[in-house]
């Protein structure tokens, strides 16, 4: 089944080649292309893609405000020529950003995480990299999960299922493979439950499961089909890890 798509761009040139992109993509079709934010927004009301690219600079209504609109998200794809929108768009559960000008070979890595991203929402999750160490038994007595409050119901959380987690001031949000689940909790406390050598932390704001890691690079890490950023002040410690873990 293909992906549906819309692109959201005041620039023509700009609109014109993600149109050219999407239709050298087997996986995909365009429903719509427009320049005016305003209209895009009636668009996601009334029809709503699988996946939506973005311009961030538009008049009338940018392409942050009009996500902040939104009550029913699609896949969210950043399209700028500035990169200081990405760490904006991880609030907003961007999933990628394509900075400008965008070539071929980065849409179509953006569409393939995406492609898995979506597919992972149906299979169990794999089995860990052979590569890497047995994983370590966990801090609650053995077993491989835990509970936490989400509004009103306790929810399980299989540590294998996530992919990264997200601190956001007093809460927390935890990625598995098929939801997120927002819960009154820290990043720390979460460290101490998690079972050593499965998780590490990359940033002030984020901890990502090891097994679900696609990609490293020097300022993010792409996993379980979103994009994290890495600050300086994990760095090191997380490429020593990755470092252990590559073939030689």
């Amino acid at each position: 089944m293909k992906l549906s798509c819309l692109v959201v761009d005041d620039e023509p040139m700009a609109r014109r080649l993600l149109e050219q992109y999407i239709e050298r993509m087997p996986d995909l079709s365009l429903i719509a292309s427009l320049g005016n934010p305003l209209q895009a927004l009636k668009q996601l009301q009334e029809a709503p893609p699988d996946i939506l690219f973005l311009d961030v600079q538009m008049p009338e209504l940018t392409g942050i405000s009009l996500l902040k609109v939104l009550k029913t998200k699609p896949v969210i794809v950043l399209t700028t020529a500035y990169s200081e929108y990405a760490l904006e768009g991880y609030e907003l559960e961007v999933t990628d950003y394509l900075l400008k000008p965008i070539t071929f070979e980065r849409f179509v890595k953006c569409v393939e995480r995406i492609s898995h991203a979506l597919s992972q929402a149906e299979p169990t999750p794999p089995a860990a990299s052979p590569a890497a160490p047995a994983p370590a038994a966990p801090a609650n007595g053995g077993e491989r999960y835990f509970f936490v409050k989400d509004g009103t119901k306790s929810v399980r959380v299989n540590f294998d299922d996530i992919t990264h987690i997200e601190g956001l001031k007093d809460y927390v949000k935890i990625h598995t493979h098929d939801k997120r689940i927002t819960t009154l909790q820290s990043l720390k406390n979460l460290l101490e439950v998690l079972p050593e050598g499965d998780f590490v932390r990359v940033h002030n704001s984020y901890i990502v499961a090891l097994r679900w890691i696609e990609e490293v690079h020097r300022d993010e890490v792409h996993v379980g089909g979103a994009v994290v950023p890495v600050s300086d002040t994990y760095r090191r410690e997380f490429r020593r890890i990755i470092e252990e873990r590559q073939l030689k």
